[in-house]
């Protein structure tokens, strides 16, 4: 497989990796890595498959970018228009008020009709602060089944609440 086919064939994949871990497209960061296969193309070792091997650099290279002084800065920057879309009006109109009482409502009644199980899960684990190892052993349930159901009680929320989000 010549270079060209290879960047094709895992430029999705990368670029996945790439937008997951720094939240962003960078098409820099690609490049990277890129660069990086085709430099250290002989100290790949056939242990795992290639794609393996292209994915961990591309971590790799956007832990290194996120943990950079560039991407702090980047991130912390802020336009003249960021700046005057986060300033909030301080007063409470009635109506805001109202709103966010029905948002509220909603909300409660969306948890109110999970299933226990997954009410029982997000009550102790969102509302009431408890770690998923301190609900698995207040439950008697194993770490792995609180995470499912908090998962799945997510899930359910989320498609209760799709026009509050």
């Amino acid at each position: 497989m010549n270079f060209k086919d290879l960047i094709n064939s895992n430029k999705e994949n990368v670029r996945n990796i790439i937008r997951l871990i720094t939240k962003e497209t960078n098409e820099d960061l690609e490049q990277e890595v890129y660069l990086k296969v085709w430099k250290n193309q002989e100290k790949y070792v056939e242990k795992g498959s290639f794609k393996t091997w292209i994915n961990t650099i591309a971590k790799n290279v956007s832990k290194d970018y996120v943990k950079s002084s560039t991407y702090k800065v980047s991130r912390d920057s802020f336009t003249d228009e960021d700046v005057i879309n986060s300033i909030k009006d301080k007063k409470a109109t009635p109506e805001l008020t109202l709103l966010s009482k029905i948002r509220q409502k909603r909300i409660i009644e969306a948890i109110d009709g999970l299933r226990p199980k997954f009410k029982e899960v997000i009550m102790l684990c969102e509302i009431d602060g408890y770690t998923y190892e301190a609900a698995a052993k207040k439950l008697n349930v194993p770490v792995g089944t609180v995470k499912s159901r908090i998962y799945n009680a997510k899930k359910e929320l989320t498609l209760k609440l799709e026009d509050l989000l």
